[in-house]
C-alpha cells in the first residue's frame, strides 16, 4: 500500500496514540502547545498531507520551516511535495481500508487535505479521536458538496448567488432548468476541476447534460446516481478570488485577485484586481461571511476551522458580485502571492493552521503601491517527461520570477510551472509573467 521514504538516512520516531485526557482539551489549546524545531526528536509535530501537488510542496516548505515534520501522500510516487517532505507514502486516498492504515501508521497531529478524492468518513473519525484536520473534516465534507455549500451560502447566510435547483433525476432536471431558465449550467453536487459539467442552451440538450454529470462525477464507478445543481448561466464579466485567512486571531482577507481561465482551469492570476470604487470591499465583506460560516460549523464539531480559504466570486455584467464556491485550501490563482505579499498564501497557510496568528498586517500587499503582481501558468504538452532549458533567458528581467514543479511527467496536458512578474500596471505584470513562459524552451520526451 506505502512507498518508503525518499530520506531514508533518518527514520522518524513515530508519536504515540492521542491519549484519551487529551482529547478532551480543545484544538486550540492543544495546537499552542505543540513543539516545534525538533521534526526529528522524540516530540515532533507531525504533520501529514493527503495530496503533494505543487500547492502542497509549497505549505510542506513553509511548515517545514517553522519545525514541523512532514510527510506527503498521494496516489503515485514522486509527486512534488513529497520530493521535499520528511517522508512520503502512495495510496489510493478515496480507499477507507487503505487510509486508516495510514493514519495508524503514521499517527499525524495535523492532516492536510490538498484533494478531494478523499474518504471523508475516515477523515471525519480521525478529527473525533483528536487528530487536526484542516481547516477541518467538517468544512472538507461541506466543500466537496456543492449542494451543501450552496445551502450553507445563500439559505442560511444570505449570499448573492445565481438562482439554481438540485435534482436527483433526470425528470427533476428537466424541471429544475426550466424554473431557472436556459442558457444554464449543470454540475454534479460533488466533482472537481470542472469534470461533469456542461452548458445547456435549450431543453433538447438536457439529456446528455445529465449523462455528462453522472459519467464525470466523483467515484463515477461506484454505481450511484450523483444529485446534480443546475444553476443560471450568469451575464459573466469576470471572476475574482478573495483568500480568506482563519486563525487564532480571527479572519482576514486578501487583497482581490483577477484571474483568466481556460476551459474552466486557471491560466493568470494578478493581485490587486483592477476594480471599480468599492468592488474590494463588498468582495471582501462576501468572502469572510461565506468563510465565518464554515468556521462555525467547524467550531460546532470542535474543530478549529483555521487554514486559507480561497473564495470564488462572480463579477456580472451590471456590476453585481455572486458567491460561486469555496476552496478550503490555498488557491491556484493565489500563487500570485508568492510576489504580491511577504506572506504568501502557503506561509499564511502554515502559520494559521500551527495556531500562530494572522493580523490584517500580516496579509497586506508588499509590492509599491499602485503596482501589479502577476503570475503565467505553463502548461505543457506531451507524453514523458518535461524539462525546462534557457531559464536564464527567461529570468533576465528584473521583477521576475519562476517556479518549476518538477512533476515526474507530462501525459497530455498538465501544469509543469509558474511564471511570477511584478509590473506598473495590471496589464505590464501580466506581459511580463507571460514573457517568461515564453522564453522556456520546454522538451517532452
Amino acid at each position: 500500500m506505502t512507498e518508503n521514504a525518499v530520506n531514508t538516512a533518518v527514520t522518524s520516531t513515530s508519536s504515540p496514540a492521542i491519549p484519551a485526557e487529551t482529547s478532551a482539551v480543545s484544538p486550540a489549546t492543544r495546537a499552542a502547545n505543540r513543539p516545534l524545531g525538533t521534526p526529528l526528536g522524540k516530540h515532533p509535530t507531525r504533520v501529514l498531507f493527503l495530496g503533494a501537488g505543487e500547492l502542497g510542496k509549497e505549505v510542506a516548505i513553509e511548515l517545514m520551516r517553522l519545525g514541523a515534520w512532514v510527510c506527503a501522500a498521494d496516489s503515485y510516487a514522486g509527486a512534488p511535495a513529497q520530493q521535499v517532505a520528511h517522508e512520503y507514502r502512495a495510496l489510493d486516498m478515496a480507499n477507507a481500508a487503505e487510509l486508516q492504515a495510514l493514519f495508524d501508521e503514521i499517527k499525524p497531529d495535523i492532516i492536510v487535505p490538498e484533494v478531494e478524492a478523499i474518504a471523508t468518513d475516515v477523515l471525519a473519525g480521525t478529527a473525533a479521536a483528536g487528530a487536526q484536520v484542516v481547516p477541518s473534516a467538517e468544512i472538507a465534507a461541506i466543500c466537496m458538496d456543492r449542494e451543501r455549500l450552496r445551502v450553507l451560502a445563500h439559505e442560511e447566510l444570505g449570499l448573492p448567488t445565481t438562482p439554481y435547483r438540485f435534482a436527483g433525476s433526470l425528470e427533476e432536471l428537466r424541471a429544475g432548468a426550466s424554473e431557472v431558465g436556459y442558457p444554464c449550467v449543470v454540475k454534479p453536487v460533488m466533482s472537481s476541476s470542472g469534470h461533469g459539467q456542461s452548458v445547456v442552451r435549450s431543453a433538447d440538450a438536457i439529456d446528455a447534460a445529465w449523462t455528462e454529470a453522472q459519467e464525470g462525477r466523483r467515484a463515477a464507478d461506484e454505481g450511484d446516481v450523483s444529485r446534480v445543481i443546475v444553476e443560471a448561466l450568469a451575464p459573466l464579466e469576470r471572476e475574482l478570488t478573495v483568500l480568506t485567512v482563519s486563525s487564532s486571531a480571527g479572519i482576514v482577507t486578501c487583497a482581490p485577485i483577477g484571474q483568466r481561465q481556460e476551459s474552466g482551469d486557471y491560466r493568470e492570476s494578478w493581485q490587486p484586481a483592477t476594480e471599480p470604487d468599492g468592488e474590494a470591499e463588498r468582495a471582501r465583506d462576501i468572502a469572510r461571511t461565506a468563510v465565518e460560516g464554515l468556521v462555525a460549523k467547524a467550531q460546532a464539531a470542535g474543530e478549529t476551522g483555521w487554514g486559507v480559504f480561497g473564495v470564488e466570486l462572480f463579477v456580472l455584467t451590471d456590476g453585481s458580485i455572486l458567491f460561486n464556491e469555496v476552496s478550503p485550501r490555498p488557491h491556484d490563482t493565489g500563487m500570485v502571492t508568492m510576489a504580491s505579499q511577504r506572506l504568501s498564501e502557503f506561509a499564511l497557510h502554515a502559520r494559521a493552521i500551527l495556531g500562530l496568528p494572522i493580523t490584517p498586517e500580516h496579509v497586506a500587499l508588499t509590492i509599491p503601491a499602485g503596482s501589479v503582481a502577476a503570475s503565467h501558468a505553463i502548461v505543457v504538452a506531451g507524453d514523458g517527461e518535461a524539462e525546462f532549458t534557457d531559464v536564464a533567458a527567461a529570468l533576465a528581467e528584473p521583477g521576475t520570477d519562476l517556479r518549476i514543479f518538477a512533476k515526474p511527467e507530462v501525459h497530455g496536458h498538465r501544469r509543469m510551472a509558474v511564471a511570477l512578474a511584478v509590473g506598473e500596471s495590471e496589464a505590464d505584470a501580466r506581459a511580463k509573467a507571460g514573457l517568461v513562459a515564453d522564453a522556456l524552451t520546454i522538451t517532452v520526451e
